[in-house]
């Protein structure tokens, strides 16, 4: 949509300088913008692309310098850019009406504007609030509700029971509320435990394409508001996730462990059961927190075992030097054995 940049500083909360009646029709790189595109610069480093772009409007902090644009200021640029990128790229729609090959239960209530793509299954007694858009092969299981203004992409799988909030969004391949990985031993052969809880996702949450939430088995699996898990992420059975947790590729989360909000994991994490990573703590990509381990309320970890990231960065210069030292304890050892021959 095209919009002026007063009527988008506004919305995101900037303040313009230069010509405020300047319409916006999209965003770019400072490279690949034309005249009315946006852009934004957050470094000083990056000053320079900015001011030799064609883009006219450009969103940058209070201090930048940046003569001959119009600048949407902003204490956090970046921020800034993205709210004014959703406002003016919006979002394609998924979906619209009900496909006449959707398959919708005589029992199943849909609110006002839901969309169902092509061949998708909506089961007995599923609950789907306004303007949610259900894409093409998804499958909706029985007594599922679905919040308001969600966005479900092609071929996601949500099983019975499960309970979704608003304006969640759920990409391609998603699987919501398989059975977790429980089984009991009997020193022969393994018992299927009762997999009777389900998966609670609270509002505004994104999960990506092809991750996988195990629901929960006596408990509930539950994904708080604002939380964001990217692709290839999976979460066991009765894990619990805080408000405002991010979680980066092919992270896997084990049966009963436990994340607060505003905590990071990069990308590969390996979270073993019953973990606890307490509020605003961070994982290292590739981290590996074994059995039961609690990871302090602020704390950044890295490594396998996970460990406090100034005792990682310690052991991995002694690890560096392993070579050198290898070399040095071989002629020791030559040494010790010369003097002994004497």
């Amino acid at each position: 949509m095209r919009v002026t940049a007063k009527a988008l500083a506004e919305k995101i909360g900037a303040r313009v300088e230069g010509n405020d009646a300047l319409e916006i029709a999209g965003i770019a790189a400072p490279e690949r913008a034309g005249i009315a595109d946006l852009i934004y610069v957050e470094a000083a480093k990056n000053l320079g692309r900015a001011i030799s772009s064609k883009a006219a409007c450009v969103v940058a902090s209070y201090e930048a310098e940046l003569s001959g644009k119009t600048v949407l200021r902003s204490a956090q640029p970046k921020v800034a850019f993205a709210k004014a990128a959703a406002i003016v790229l919006g979002m394609p729609p998924i979906t619209t009406g009900i496909h006449p090959t959707a398959i919708v239960s005589s029992s199943a209530t849909l609110g006002a504007g839901v969309g169902v793509g092509p061949y998708a299954v909506i089961g007995d007694g599923v609950r789907i609030g306004t303007s949610t858009q259900v894409g093409a092969h998804t499958v909706i299981g029985v007594r599922c509700s679905i919040g308001e203004e969600c966005r479900l992409h092609p071929r996601v799988t949500v099983y019975a029971e499960t309970r979704i909030g608003n304006r969640v969004e759920i990409h391609a391949g998603a699987v919501i509320g398989a059975d977790g990985f429980g089984y009991a031993f009997d020193g022969e052969q393994y018992w299927k435990f009762p997999q009777a809880g389900i998966v609670e996702i609270g509002d505004d949450v994104e999960i990506g394409a092809n991750v996988t939430i195990d629901r929960g088995s006596l408990d509930d699996t539950r994904i708080s508001r604002g939380v964001k898990l990217d692709n290839l992420v999976h979460v066991g059975h009765n894990v619990q996730i805080g408000a405002h947790t991010v979680v980066a590729a092919q992270t896997g989360i084990s049966g009963s462990s436990r994340l607060g909000h505003h905590v990071v994991c990069g990308g590969q994490v390996g979270i073993a059961d019953h973990c606890t990573l307490e509020d605003q703590s961070i994982a290292g990509a590739q981290a590996g927190i074994p059995t039961g381990k609690t990871i302090r309320t602020g704390q950044t970890v890295w490594g396998t075992p996970a460990r406090p990231l100034d005792k990682f960065k310690e052991a991995y210069v002694w690890f560096a030097r392993l070579p050198e030292l290898g070399e040095r304890l071989k002629k020791l050892e030559e040494r010790v054995i010369n003097i002994h021959r004497g």
